[in-house]
């Protein structure tokens, strides 16, 4: 007779986790959206890899040199989609060897014929946006944004909420009452017209968001950490733990605290959705980040100023609608691979 192979908890919850194939799909494909985003520039570039003019190699992506040195007029950094490189580029023994989609998120194509925002073409993809930009490139780059974005406000968010959902459910009494008052206060002060406060007195960026967001973003978590540690302290192996002599901050770090992380793994994909949608929303309002940085949110306004451009609205919207569909699936998949009733 073979022998019954015992399963760790975190191991059969994978194996449920996989079992969930439009989960476990969701979760590759959204990996794979992140990978090749985080790699933009490598895909989208209005600077060569690597080309050759007039006899010399010169390496764009990394060190781009000034139009005067390749034989130009001006010391200012190449344009390479000026019609002067470009005519170079056309002599014989001259090349240059260019990422698949030719242009970045900021750039401009003044020599582009065309009125912006200009229709979907072979030399844009999606078209351009209202300031001749591209769009397949503010898409990706916006993309970046906005994922490493959410990942950071998430992490910041969930690692305020576990601190103060573990002191409150651990210690409970007083320290439970008192906090749960000043949560209840804080979660009264309106959100958005602090923001629109700080917008007007700080420069926009990333970093300002980020902090403003994380001092709200943390106390829905901690309310069903608090609860989770409610229960477990008072469980057996939490009694012995305290009888063997180990102090409040091992316990809850070796005991407690890995048998509370169920609803904040479950909770992630959703956290990130929501981290999503509010920098998008803000951007939308004028309220996020400055104008150079390519945003979703810029795009939907953009969408929103020019109806008659549908090549701006539809690929930016139904980028976010994929986007929330695998994070709500993902976010599905952890919550039925958690749960031990499930075989």
């Amino acid at each position: 007779m073979s022998a019954k192979v015992s399963l760790s908890p975190n191991r059969r919850a994978w194996l449920r986790f996989k079992r969930n194939r439009v989960g476990y799909l969701s979760l590759w494909a959204f990996a794979l959206m992140l990978a090749l985003s985080s790699a933009a520039e490598l895909f989208s570039n209005d600077k060569p890899f690597v080309a050759k003019l007039g006899g010399q190699l010169v390496f764009p992506f990394v060190h781009n040199p000034s139009e005067k040195s390749l034989g130009g007029d001006f010391g200012t950094p190449t344009d390479w989609k000026d019609p002067l490189i470009t005519d170079l580029l056309a002599q014989p023994g001259a090349w240059a060897i260019s990422t698949l989609n030719p242009h970045s998120a900021n750039s401009t194509d003044y020599f582009n014929p065309d009125p912006y925002p200009s229709r979907p073409s072979a030399k844009n993809w999606l078209g351009t946006d209202d300031k001749g930009r591209d769009m397949l490139a503010r898409l990706l780059y916006g993309f970046r944004v906005s994922i490493w974005f959410a990942l950071a406000l998430t992490f910041t968010g969930t690692l305020i909420g576990i601190v103060m959902g573990a002191l409150q459910g651990y210690f409970g009494g007083r320290i439970d009452l008192g906090m749960q008052r000043l949560i209840e206060v804080w979660g009264a002060v309106p959100e958005l017209y602090l923001l629109i406060i700080f917008a007007s007195i700080f420069a926009p960026s990333l970093g300002l968001l980020l902090v403003l967001l994380s001092l709200w973003g943390w106390m829905h978590l901690s309310d069903y950490v608090r609860a989770e540690f409610l229960r477990n302290r008072g469980l057996e192996y939490v009694k012995a733990a305290r009888a063997l002599g180990l102090s409040n901050l091992q316990i809850i770090r070796r005991h407690v605290l890995p048998n509370s992380l169920t609803p904040v793994i479950t909770f992630l994909p959703f956290r990130m959705s929501g981290a999503i949608l509010a920098l998008t929303s803000l951007d939308f309002l004028g309220l996020g980040v400055p104008p150079t940085v390519p945003s979703l949110g810029e795009l939907l306004q953009q969408g929103k100023a020019n109806l008659d451009a549908w090549w701006i609205i539809v690929p930016t919207f139904a980028l976010l609608v994929l986007t929330m569909l695998l994070l709500t699936f993902i976010g599905d998949a952890l919550r039925d691979a958690f749960d031990t009733r499930k075989s």
